[in-house]
């Protein structure tokens, strides 16, 4: 269904059994459980999906090795379960990504984790040798029956330092294990959209849009686009905002009856660096350090640049946040002390991102104690008014699991069966991902009739789902664009098909042009020449809409205008590679 259908529906029969609240990764995730039940569910965003935290990731699948030395096994174990699961049901995107921990010491850290552990203290300390191997040693245990990639391993200082010279050569040893990454997280989102939308009729979606309560009783959903409002009546209502929830709860609840704070979320910032030399020494690993307070940091190899975090500073506003002067002379700093000898201009640094983590509320001074887990709480409706289940915490990494954990409390709430086991469902891309990606591509070509390359680079952005794309594109004479590695055809497919709305939606997250730093102004204006006309937009709507994109890549990411200008000098030839080459 489109947008208008939606909005008809609702105005025909306002009744759903679930509305969900929050179009993120977890908010998609029990969208598309629900829907794959059968039951009637309508998720609501008040942006675009998967346009705040989830976007936001440090495009890490992993267990949580520091989680250990909070105590939170049964999390870690079910993180790396969900790894493991993405491993399987989205290749396209998900690949094995080797990690390397430089040791500076042998016995530092074990004291202390131990009576972290005990909740004796809570100051972050250096980890030496030994806890680190304990802590990889529990990580194979829980993998082991599993098995999909290697054991951990120790090297000595001196293979160290020559497999990476540049690393500080204060270092002792390091060790090597093997988590996960995933390059395209916000399409992984639409993903999950589409294979709940599959579902049938009783499934629907909006972004842009919000539900307030009503004048009288019951709530209003308010579309974005239109300012249209009509009526909704759910039976239950899902909470999963994230950062927002507090605030999401304040126009559910009457004043009055407002539930006590619930969230208490921490920045996480990072920065993509376009240094050859940084990207090259890296040789397809992760280093995954501790600066010299003791915090965690990590850099690796990311759509050919480098991505390099990160911060964790408590906030109250999710909605300002953005990467600070200081936070970025912290991640360079940091940078300087685990690769001392690298030194990064500012100019190399092409794009930058932050994001609120959904941590639950706590006091603990030390914010890389704060509990990593989910849960969910039930808040009963008030006046009659539906029940709201708030998904409360979570990570990236687990979030199949936390969705299927509030979609069962929320059937069992209305008495609904579940039909469907999603923990070993594919989706998008990621369906008949073949074992020999260039047979598949040579089908492709031969199917279509486009060139090796182009179904290389459409396999690489969008797995088996390039089947479609590139039919698509071959229909009708498609255009080229500022940017080798798109076309028009291309960009038109995503706008029809992926509920693009703002230019924001196709060039910071349907695609990755801009976080790898590949969009210049020219292709910014062609994009947003191809969505003009798709959406009948006029010159002035076409004016805000280029002044809005372009204050909003300044103010969060750090791209100016002159910046993208620069970038015409030279036509980008493509630059993702599929994730699975890791």
């Amino acid at each position: 269904m489109n947008r208008e259908e939606i909005l008809d529906g609702l105005r025909e029969s306002p009744k759903v059994d679930v509305c969900v609240l929050g179009g993120g990764i977890n908010g998609l995730s029990v969208f598309r459980e629900l829907a794959l039940q059968g039951v009637s569910v309508l998720l609501v965003e008040k942006g675009d999906y998967c346009s705040g935290a989830s976007a936001a990731l440090s495009r890490m699948v992993h267990g949580g090795l520091r989680y250990l030395e909070n105590g939170e096994f049964s999390l870690v174990q079910e993180s790396l379960v969900e790894r493991d699961r993405l491993l399987r049901n989205a290749p396209h995107y998900v690949a094995p990504l080797p990690t390397t921990v430089p040791i500076f010491d042998i016995f530092s850290g074990l004291g202390n984790g131990i009576v972290r552990f005990l909740g004796l203290t809570r100051r972050p300390s250096r980890r030496g040798a030994l806890a680190i191997k304990a802590g990889l040693g529990i990580y194979d245990f829980l993998t082991r029956k599993r098995a999909l990639m290697p054991k951990h391993q120790f090297r000595g200082r001196r293979s160290t330092l020559a497999k990476w010279p540049a690393l500080n050569p204060a270092i002792r040893s390091s060790a090597t294990y093997f988590d996960a990454w995933v390059s395209h997280p916000e399409r992984i989102g639409i993903e999950l959209l589409r294979d709940g939308l599959s579902a049938g009729r009783n499934a629907g979606a909006l972004n842009y849009a919000t539900i307030e309560q009503a004048p009288t009783a019951g709530f209003l959903l308010r579309d974005g686009i239109s300012g249209e409002t009509t009526a909704i009546q759910p039976s239950l209502i899902i909470n999963a905002t994230g950062g927002w929830i507090d605030i999401a709860n304040g126009t559910l609840f009457p004043e009055e009856a407002r539930p006590a704070p619930l969230m208490g979320g921490t920045k996480g910032s990072h920065l993509i660096i376009d240094n050859a030399g940084l990207r090259d020494m890296l040789d397809g690993h992760m280093i995954y350090y501790e600066n010299e307070d003791g915090r965690i940091c990590i850099l690796f190899p990311y759509l050919g640049k480098v991505l390099v975090g990160s911060t964790d500073i408590r906030v109250d506003d999710p909605g300002t946040v953005r990467c600070e002067a200081d936070e970025r002379d912290y991640i360079l700093q940091s940078l300087a002390f685990v690769l001392p000898g690298i030194a990064i201009r500012p100019d190399e640094i092409v794009f930058q991102f932050s994001g609120v983590r959904p941590l639950p509320a706590s006091k603990d001074s030390f914010t890389g104690r704060i509990p990593r887990d989910h849960f969910c709480t039930m808040l009963e409706g008030e006046g009659g008014g539906p029940p709201v289940l708030c998904m409360i915490g979570g990570k990236w990494t687990t979030f199949r699991s936390f969705g299927e954990l509030a979609a069962d409390m929320a059937l069992a709430r209305l008495g609904l069966p579940r039909h469907m086991d999603t923990a070993e469902r594919s989706f998008g891309g990621g369906r008949a991902f073949p074992e020999s990606p260039e047979i598949w591509i040579s089908q492709l070509v031969v199917a279509t009739g486009i060139t090796v390359e182009r179904a290389a680079t459409l396999f690489a952005r969008y797995g088996t789902d390039a089947q479609d794309i590139a039919g698509f594109i071959a229909l009708e004479p498609d255009q080229a664009l500022p940017h080798a590695g798109y076309s028009m055809r291309e960009i038109l497919h995503l706008i029809r098909h992926e509920a693009v709305e703002r230019l924001d939606d196709l060039l910071l997250r349907r695609t990755a042009l801009a976080i790898a730093g590949e969009l210049s102004l020219a292709m910014t204006d062609a994009v947003l020449g191809i969505l003009a006309t798709e959406k009948g937009w006029s010159p002035t709507r076409m004016a805000k809409e280029r002044a809005f994109f372009l204050t909003l890549l300044n103010d969060r990411h750090g791209v100016t205008e002159a910046i993208l200008s620069a970038r015409n000098q030279h036509r980008s030839e493509p630059c993702e590679t599929t994730a699975k080459s890791g």
